[in-house]
């Protein structure tokens, strides 16, 4: 008997935690000229849009009240050949008990259909970061959940900042985080698994986010 009062506790409390963690609704959309975003394809989103978060200029940096996970883009922003993406991060408040990630995609193409290819490094407020790809529906992760030493953890206040980018020069591809290459990959080598590093750059999130983005820029590596 003690061990199905085990179980039955343990599904109840995992399904709390589920509802907690669903999909809020922020009202306000995308106000920020030349910006679009999607949603994920996902069980969890179902029924939410772009419009279900909000995006606005705060300043010369962006504010971000995420809903459901999304990537946001402004089709202008394209990089190919060499080239350095990078963007500050502060999230105002993480989720300890669940962290929710935020960072930058590259080689963004088809963005708004159901073929769509992208590749992301984010990174979480425990310290952690991942890469990893769309082609499709189909998500690949290439790196899961790793610490690094260059990332700031979230203080007492929930509070953290992070600087994270793209370093595309010659045939080396690398993930940014405060400046150091966290990973790298070879064009060559790992071309079957990271596609192409042209096109489209942007911002990725998981849900539930507050977040202040700035200084989101191109320049040479």
């Amino acid at each position: 008997m003690r061990t199905l009062a085990l179980i039955i506790a343990a599904a109840v409390t995992g399904t709390t935690l589920m509802a907690q963690d669903a999909d809020r609704t922020v009202k306000g959309g995308i106000t920020v000229g030349g910006w679009t975003g999607r949603v994920d394809r996902r069980p969890l989103a179902a029924g939410k849009t772009i419009a279900d978060s909000k995006f606005a200029s705060e300043g010369s940096a962006l504010r971000l009240s995420i809903g459901p996970a999304a990537s946001y883009w402004n089709p202008a922003n394209t990089a190919s050949g060499d080239y350095l993406v990078k963007a500050t991060f502060k999230e105002h408040k993480m989720a300890a008990s669940h962290p929710h990630s935020y960072g930058i995609f590259i080689g963004g193409s088809a963005l708004d259909s159901d073929t769509e290819k992208l590749m992301y490094c984010i990174v979480y407020g425990n310290g952690t970061y991942s890469i990893k790809t769309f082609n499709g529906a189909t998500v690949t992760t290439l790196v899961d959940r790793a610490t690094h030493p260059k990332l700031n953890k979230a203080d007492a206040n929930g509070e953290s900042t992070n600087e994270i980018g793209w370093k595309v020069h010659g045939n080396k591809v690398s993930c940014m985080l405060n400046g150091a290459e966290a990973t790298t990959f070879s064009k060559t080598e790992d071309a079957a698994k990271i596609g192409s590093t042209d096109g489209i750059y942007g911002i990725r999130v998981s849900h539930n986010l507050e977040l202040t983005v700035s200084g989101l820029a191109k320049s040479k590596p």
